[in-house]
């Protein structure tokens, strides 16, 4: 049967594939939207299986929140090309909206809910068949807090999100915070939550530079501490300078602002090369 420009633009707008893939579809499908439509998406599923070695290092990173709710969402690609997409970036934006919509508690049970009828799983394997580009998504971070708020860094390669101890907390004071996790990228809200992995990373690197500048053995595990203590000070959240005004910590400038107020979560991510 012959297929229309009114038939093909139709299952393009319903796929998003490229016009070639839709008339291609239809025309193995004998004009039946039903079967293209899952032709197009079995084309995805390919792409999927033959790309999954492919480095995906590019993609688009969206935050935002939602009443106490604050969720980044990440979906990586092969090319800053299709990371700057207006499709890419809308799909990416859909998942953010199903997370804050749906709140769940993983990645795995967000990958389940349903994004216009179908998986999310599903919706990046079909994009995949659109593009013909590896796609993943492949991070979702969530906090829950009396206040949160989500920063965007211009380009969607870096998000943080973070949440306060009470609410109604200063719109300007909230998002300097989450600036501050953004540009400082800091390990921990205070030295006590720092991975024993981190704390002992640390204090191996500072025995090391001290044994190699031929410091007394007596006085290297006491240099040690102090250069962990160091590195507390530049990564752990409230004890980090403020870096619109160096001369306070993080901890001071909430002090500034309410003594009782402080950070009681956050998270960051980054596809940035750190």
């Amino acid at each position: 049967m012959a297929i229309s420009m009114a038939d093909i633009q139709h299952l393009r707008k319903m796929t998003g594939a490229g016009m070639m893939d839709c008339k291609n579809a239809l025309n193995e499908a004998e004009g039946d939207f039903d079967k293209a439509v899952e032709i197009i998406r079995k084309k995805g599923q390919a792409f999927a299986a033959k790309r999954e070695d492919r480095d995906a290092s590019e993609g688009c990173v969206l935050a935002a929140t939602q009443g106490d709710f604050a969720a980044i969402v990440a979906v990586n690609c092969e090319t800053d090309f299709v990371a700057m997409n207006a499709d890419f970036v809308g799909m990416t934006k859909s998942i953010l909206d199903a997370a804050l919509e749906n709140k769940p508690a993983d990645i795995d049970t967000l990958k389940a809910v349903e994004v216009s009828g179908r998986a999310i799983t599903d919706l990046v394997t079909d994009r995949m068949g659109v593009t013909g580009k590896k796609m993943e998504f492949s991070v979702y971070k969530q906090i829950t807090a009396p206040t949160v708020v989500a920063y965007v860094h211009p380009g969607n390669k870096l998000a943080s999100i973070v949440g306060f101890n009470k609410p109604n907390v200063d719109e300007q004071v909230a998002k300097d915070i989450a600036m501050q996790i953004a540009a400082m990228n800091p390990v921990a809200l205070v030295p006590e939550e720092v991975s024993e992995e981190i704390k002992q990373r640390e204090l191996s690197i500072a025995r090391e530079k001290a044994i190699e500048a031929g410091k007394p053995e007596n006085l290297i595990d006491k240099i040690a501490e102090g250069a962990l203590n160091k590195f507390y000070k530049e990564f752990t959240l409230l004890q980090q300078e403020f870096v619109k005004n160096p001369k306070l910590t993080i901890a001071q400038y909430l002090a500034a602002h309410d003594k009782e107020l402080t950070v009681t979560a956050f998270q960051r991510y980054t596809l940035n090369a750190e």
